[in-house]
């Protein structure tokens, strides 16, 4: 009998741990990874970036049930090479970093709809404000890097309309319009590592 519930326990315990690595986990690498955006200003656009961010990503391609993405930026590390706009972006204006200092987003599935082509829908918070939204990101493949680690890339491109999430601000023009465009494009280009390597 004990050789039955240890033989038991022995085969739950290899399912459990075939389990938990069938998906690779990888982090991002930060200072080979971007996160940008772009928004109309008069007739132009005006580029900025989020200096600090960070993600998950698991991904088991035969298993899509198994991946999934969090992610999360510092909303006060928004950098537009302008002191002064800034300070003025992490006001309540904009972001009101004081109050919500972080922007998410967490997924609620995986699709694939091509080679390295995902949906990936999940929610979206900023400013307070939750949205479920679909992002098309895009796999460009796994390889052994120079370290002997292994080393994936995803990059993201959707545009946003930021009054969805109570970023209102604007400033109307005597000719007629307005200072700012309310799409955002968002750019993001993650390099990864991966953590938890699968195995057979």
């Amino acid at each position: 009998m004990k050789r039955f519930i240890l033989t038991t326990l022995l085969t739950f315990g290899l399912l459990s741990a075939g389990t938990l690595t069938a998906a690779d986990t990888y982090s991002v690498d930060g200072s080979h990874s971007d996160v940008s955006f772009k928004v109309r200003h008069l007739v132009s656009q005006v580029r900025g970036h989020f200096d600090t961010f960070d993600a998950t990503i698991v991904m088991d391609e035969e298993n899509l049930e198994n991946s999934s993405v969090t992610f999360t930026v510092d909303a006060a590390s928004i950098n537009t090479r302008n002191e002064d706009r800034d300070k003025h972006l992490r006001s309540e204006d904009f972001f009101h970093t004081e109050q919500y200092p972080e922007i998410t987003f967490t997924s609620s599935s995986v699709r694939k709809v091509a080679d390295g082509k995902f949906q990936v829908v999940g929610t979206l918070t900023m400013r307070g404000v939750e949205k479920k939204i679909t992002l098309p990101v895009s796999f460009h493949g796994a390889i052994q890097d120079p370290w002997g680690g292994t080393t994936a890339g995803f990059s993201v491109e959707t545009v946003l309309d930021r009054q969805d999430y109570g970023i209102n601000w604007n400033k109307a023009m005597d000719q007629g319009g307005f200072v700012l465009g309310d799409e955002v494009a968002i750019e993001i280009n993650l390099e990864t590592k991966l953590q938890t390597p699968a195995e057979g």
